[in-house]
């Protein structure tokens, strides 16, 4: 298969050669094209006010793999790399593996997710990878897990995007692989504040993850469902946030069309018809 491989912590990142390099070694005709350093929490931003350069940078992975490293934001080095960089599109583009979990909310300020998410926008199979834990440094298994999921993302109905985040555990630990919905993940004292050498104040963004509690786990869900079929939907798919601590590799399909089509019918009764002018 033809992949295309990008991250948000930059193209020396342990996690990217390890995912890059296991697929090259079975086979596959792997491009990375990913930011030439971090850029973590960029979210979706795209560079528009200046240019984008992309160098290629060799030694670094697999003999067969070709490698660039670009100075822009995680999407921007899937878009350049689709538009500019590739030849041809490739059959599935996958981002990480992150040092860090992308879990519940945390996906919205995630490049790893976006630059997924991109390949998804060119109607491209996609999968973001990312091990929950920032002191945990074994790669290889997402890294063998992807290298088995990347054979079933084609057979798929339809394009998807997978966010998949491997526990920080030993492979023989892991209980399995389970499909979930986004949790709710909050933080605490969320800026640190602090004085520097000249007295100036500045803040550091900082925080404490708080735990999702269980009033908050129905949150999104279709109001169509009544309180049996809620309590169901919410037994048969776990949270990412739960599932993750009980030692599964989690994997939640995303979308980028972020309507609330349950909410639809509801505001348009609640809205003042408004009359041309």
């Amino acid at each position: 298969m033809k992949l295309l491989i990008s991250n948000d912590d930059g193209i020396f990142a342990t996690g990217i050669r390890t995912l890059a390099n296991t697929l090259a070694s079975k086979g596959h005709d792997v491009t990375v094209v990913c930011p030439d350093r971090e850029r973590s929490a960029t979210g979706h931003g795209i560079t528009m006010h200046r240019p984008i350069r992309a160098e290629q940078v060799p030694s670094v992975y697999h003999e067969s793999i070709q490698a660039w490293a670009c100075s822009g934001t995680p999407a921007d080095c899937v878009k350049l790399a689709l538009d500019a960089l590739l030849d041809t599109a490739p059959d599935c583009v996958l981002s990480g593996i992150n040092h860090g979990a992308n879990l519940g909310n945390d996906v919205l300020y995630s490049g790893t997710v976006s630059a997924a998410m991109e390949g998804l926008l060119e109607g491209i199979p996609s999968v973001a990878l990312s091990l929950a834990s920032f002191h945990y440094s074994d790669f290889q298994p997402a890294a063998d897990y992807a290298c088995q999921l990347v054979q079933t993302l084609t057979q798929l109905d339809q394009p998807l995007l997978l966010n998949l985040n491997i526990p920080p555990i030993t492979k023989s630990k892991i209980q399995g692989i389970t499909v979930t919905r986004l949790g709710i993940r909050r933080y605490r004292d969320l800026f640190e504040k602090r004085i520097d050498p000249r007295g100036k104040t500045y803040y550091w963004l900082a925080g404490e993850v708080l735990e999702e509690s269980d009033s908050e786990l129905s949150h999104g869900l279709p109001n169509s469902l009544n309180q049996a079929q809620t309590i169901d939907f919410m037994n048969r798919f776990t949270t990412d946030v739960k599932a993750i601590k009980a030692g599964y590799i989690t994997v939640t399909p995303l979308h980028y069309d972020l309507t609330a089509y349950s909410d639809l019918a509801s505001l348009q009764s609640h809205l003042p018809q408004l009359l041309p002018c």
